[in-house]
């Protein structure tokens, strides 16, 4: 049986059809005569769709949930010639962010690469989830217990005892830091933060400043504690700011005795005293001595925060900062408290005075810090003076004995001369002579 040809293109009830010709879209009429019919076809080419037609791309990801939002896995540039071109994400752009949306639901990130955990982190920083509190705290520590000091190897919290206090948890997650400062934290002897100190996360720290935090032999006590007993906690310390700490006496000095691995202390503006006794307890069981000039490792450049952290640290104390700027008392309510409540303000105004002046008075005591220094390069003031003293007696020795051995040789002479003249010296007695 022979298939059914059709004799004409008009039996074909397809509807219009269109052919492109140079890059130009024409329509075809139901004739066969393509040629012919396209050149009477007019030469402004009909549009598929209207000048306000848009398409909007995206993916469904089968969540239809009330509230779900559909995410645009498309990139749209737009061409030299002003043409509108779309291409679609990596996948693994894709991936990374939806894990880092979803951040809190995994378990751990151990033996992950460094490389691709360092862009999970930043695109997880990138959604706001370390400011987020239900999420920042098992999301911090999910990367710190993976990468240690990557996340933070040295963390400033100079004058942050509101962000300390405000985001306690999530600083406790950092293991890894090597150096922390936190000088004017207000921290005392019960702080809970003191206690963390004492914890296996921070084995690693071997830089930390406590200045100016009101501690006092209590807290050195409690400090030294794990040390002292379990040989745990901060075994490996190496450089300890204690200064501007009026309540610590010679007796919490030797509490910190226990940290053996000690370089450098600094104990200026403490109750303790540059006595015999102390620097005594200092060289015996620590090696450590005194010196007048000022270590560097003490200066406030030495610790900085440093790590993938860095800017998570930031943006929290810029919102501790907004937060508190937030919570200034009306000009209204500032001037009931100043007529009603004159001497709580002109006490307040004494204890800052007060407080002014004891840092002043810090400022113009004589250093006490203490450096454990290679023997080749120790210098301390006590070794200069005698170095200086016995430097002076050696050349005065020498130059007496110069004189001594000039004036030998003036006598020697002369008397040789004399002999000369009398006794004739022959060779054997001068080699003999010579051999004394």
């Amino acid at each position: 049986m022979k298939p059914r040809m059709f004799s004409s293109i008009k039996e074909l009830d397809n509807g219009p059809v269109y052919i492109r010709e140079n890059g130009k879209l024409h329509l075809v009429s139901g004739t066969g005569n393509f040629s012919n019919e396209s050149q009477n076809i007019s030469k402004k080419p009909l549009r598929l769709f209207q000048k306000g037609f848009s398409v909007t791309l995206g993916l469904d990801d089968g969540d239809r949930s009330a509230g779900s939002e559909r995410k645009d896995h498309f990139i749209f540039v737009y061409t030299k010639e002003g043409n509108l071109r779309y291409t679609a994400k990596k996948l693994f752009d894709i991936s990374l962010a939806f894990i880092a949306e979803h951040v809190q639901h995994i378990d751990s990130l151990i033996g992950f690469p460094e490389q691709v955990a360092k862009k999970l982190f930043f695109a997880v920083e990138e959604r706001q989830k370390f400011v987020d509190p239900n999420v920042a705290t098992k999301a911090l520590y999910l990367f710190n217990e993976a990468y240690g000091e990557l996340m933070l190897k040295s963390l400033c919290l100079r004058n942050g005892y509101l962000l300390l206090s405000e985001k306690l948890q999530e600083i406790k997650s950092f293991q890894g830091l090597s150096c922390l400062d936190l000088s004017s934290c207000k921290l005392g002897d019960d702080h809970d933060f003191l206690d963390h100190l004492t914890s296996d996360n921070l084995t690693s720290l071997l830089h930390l400043s406590l200045q100016d935090n009101c501690l006092s032999d209590r807290g050195l006590r409690k400090l030294t504690a794990p040390v002292r007993v379990m040989k745990r906690g901060l075994n490996n310390l190496k450089v300890l700011n204690l200064s501007c700490n009026p309540h610590i006496s010679e007796e919490g000095v030797g509490y910190i005795c226990c940290f053996k691995k000690l370089n450098s202390l600094d104990i200026t503006g403490t109750a303790a005293k540059m006595c015999i006794s102390l620097m005594t307890l200092l060289q015996s069981q620590l090696g450590l001595l005194a010196v007048e000039v000022a270590l560097e490792e003490f200066s406030h450049e030495k610790c900085k925060t440093e790590g993938w952290a860095e800017q998570v640290v930031l943006q929290w104390n810029n919102i501790v900062s907004e937060s508190t700027n937030s919570k200034q008392i009306p000009e209204t309510r500032r001037i009931a408290q100043r007529f009603y409540g004159t001497d709580k303000t002109l006490k307040s105004k004494l204890e800052q005075f007060s407080l002014e002046l004891a840092h002043k008075e810090t400022a113009s005591q004589n250093k006490m810090q203490f450096w454990k220094a290679p023997l080749q390069t120790l210098k301390t003031p006590v070794q200069e003076k005698e170095k200086h003293t016995k430097t002076k007696t050696d050349k005065t020795l020498n130059n007496k004995k110069r004189s001594l051995e000039n004036e030998v040789c003036q006598n020697n002479e002369v008397t040789h001369r004399k002999r000369l003249c009398n006794v004739k010296i022959t060779s054997e007695d001068w080699e003999l002579l010579n051999s004394y």
